[in-house]
């Protein structure tokens, strides 16, 4: 027994009805006014901490029952997924937030479950443009599973939502003890280059229209969302184009009803049209997506 719980006992009355319903165990715990603490007995405390372990534990359970959201992770065997498991942190990723800098340092891996974030290169005049994107089908910060330490891109939110994130020293570690993870992420590398490539084809081969409706569908894809919340301005930039460029384009195709657009909202109203104003890119690329 502490030295404060035995202070708080002296002070009750002897034979009185508190130190009566002490000694026959019914009362948990005692009030010291003198510190305005409540101070358990030993057994309380224990039942305390038992309570809180099946607390944790149940959600333990709980979240290797849920389904897994990110297709990196729901591919690992559920013995190495629980092991992973403890180092994943929840967190909520805010439209236009940089996680990754281009020539930095990755402190950070993350795995997309309805965010989507963009990859972009910086060009001579430090325009950043986009070279691809990342939803719940992979992980951002690749490069740390290929041995390099510093990213070559900038990764950016575009989509805000949640993902799971861990440090780049437990995840360096993590790699090493998990086959089927590193199996998982040199795939992921390989759909994402062969989607580079793609997208360079479709640059140089299809007018901005086709190329829209093909962006606007890989977005929504990745963030299991007909609607995302871009403004033409945004869009331009990040497509190396003119304002105009957008407007004239999602212009056309708000006018086949295959998207409708409002106050930075775009949603997709058709997208049985829109696959089908789309180039044939779309289909070679989500074809690798879904491989």
């Amino acid at each position: 027994m502490s030295a404060r719980l035995k202070r708080a006992l002296s002070q009750l009355p002897s034979g009185g009805p508190e130190r009566q319903a002490v000694e026959a165990g019914e009362i948990d715990a005692v009030i010291d006014y003198g510190s305005a603490k409540v101070i358990a007995f030993p057994a309380a405390r224990r039942a305390l901490r038992d309570a809180a372990r099946r607390a944790d534990a149940a959600g333990q359970e709980a979240a290797l029952d849920a389904p897994v959201a990110n297709r990196v992770l729901a591919a690992l065997p559920r013995a190495e997924y629980q092991r992973l498991l403890p180092g994943l942190e929840p967190v909520t990723l805010k439209f236009g937030e940089v996680i990754h800098e281009q020539g930095a340092s990755i402190r950070h891996v993350y795995f997309p479950i309805d965010c989507v974030v963009c990859l972009l290169a910086k060009t001579k005049g430090q325009r950043a443009v986009e070279t691809g994107l990342v939803g719940y089908e992979g992980m951002v910060g690749i490069a740390l599973a290929l041995g390099v330490a510093v990213s070559h891109i900038r990764t950016q939110v575009h989509v805000a939502g949640t993902a799971l994130r861990m440090p780049a020293a437990r995840f360096e570690v993590e790699l090493q003890r998990c086959p089927q993870l590193q199996r998982e992420l040199l795939r992921h590398a390989c759909v994402k280059l062969a989607q580079a490539r793609q997208t360079v084809a479709c640059l140089t081969s299809h007018v901005f229209k086709q190329r829209l409706a093909c962006w606007l569908l890989m977005t929504c894809d990745r963030s299991k969302s007909n609607e995302i919340l871009l403004t033409h301005a945004y869009l331009a930039n990040m497509l190396n184009v003119r304002r105009v460029s957008v407007t004239l384009a999602s212009g056309s195709l708000r006018a086949r009803n295959l998207i409708r657009y409002s106050r930075g909202k775009i949603a997709i109203v058709s997208r049985k049209g829109l696959e089908a104003a789309c180039c044939s890119c779309y289909s070679s690329i989500e074809a690798v997506h879904v491989a």
